[in-house]
């Protein structure tokens, strides 16, 4: 809590964590779009929004390194908190009911929801599966055939969960639940949508 005019709010994110989080962003966005502009000809004018096809081949690798890393950190961070429990799997079992504001008495969340959790999880198998190809695809000639082979199947497919997720994580963080973005943009959030949407983590909060 801070006193004050500030005492209605209560802190959802330190700095550290937003700039990890917004870093994680930035860097899924420019390896997203230029991934899709090398895998589709289709696509390709998006490579032109970022300096052109060297550019982006040059680049796109690079930008997934570091996204991952980011990633890592983030996870270093926060995984201890996205375990699910059995509330989360009660909340898991209301999803649909969640999604469409039908219900109003959904399970305690913690700091996170299980939705949440899940998404989190996801994006780390499909960055790790992402990773793991993209080195071997970023040196084709020294890797065996077999390796190859599975790489160009395995990376678009594990882009397209990424790219699933952070839509659903976009849209979950704006329109689903107004307020959210504003937690990730400025670290506070007001007491009244803690105790709505994260009642359990709030409880704890306020003990401290």
């Amino acid at each position: 809590m801070v006193p004050g005019v500030m005492k209605m709010l209560i802190e959802r994110f330190s700095f550290c964590e937003r700039l990890v989080h917004w870093l994680s962003a930035f860097s899924f966005v420019y390896t997203g779009l230029t991934g899709l502009a090398l895998w589709s000809p289709s696509l390709y004018w998006i490579a032109l929004v970022f300096g052109g096809g060297v550019r982006i081949r040059e680049w796109h690798p690079w930008a997934g390194i570091v996204f991952a890393i980011v990633l890592a950190i983030m996870s270093w961070s926060w995984a201890r908190q996205m375990f699910l429990d059995s509330c989360d799997l009660k909340w898991l079992s209301q999803s649909r009911e969640y999604l469409t504001h039908e219900s109003k008495e959904m399970p305690e969340s913690g700091r996170f929801n299980a939705g949440q959790k899940v998404l989190f999880w996801l994006q780390i198998s499909a960055t790790t599966l992402l990773l793991g190809s993209g080195l071997i695809l970023w040196w084709p000639q020294t890797m065996p055939r077999v390796l190859l082979l599975a790489s160009i199947v395995i990376h678009p497919v594990a882009a397209i969960i990424s790219l699933t997720a952070i839509v659903v994580h976009i849209y979950m963080g704006t329109i689903g639940v107004p307020g959210s973005f504003k937690g990730m943009v400025r670290g506070w959030v007001p007491e009244s949508w803690a105790m709505s949407h994260h009642s359990r983590w709030y409880r704890e909060n306020s003990k401290n």
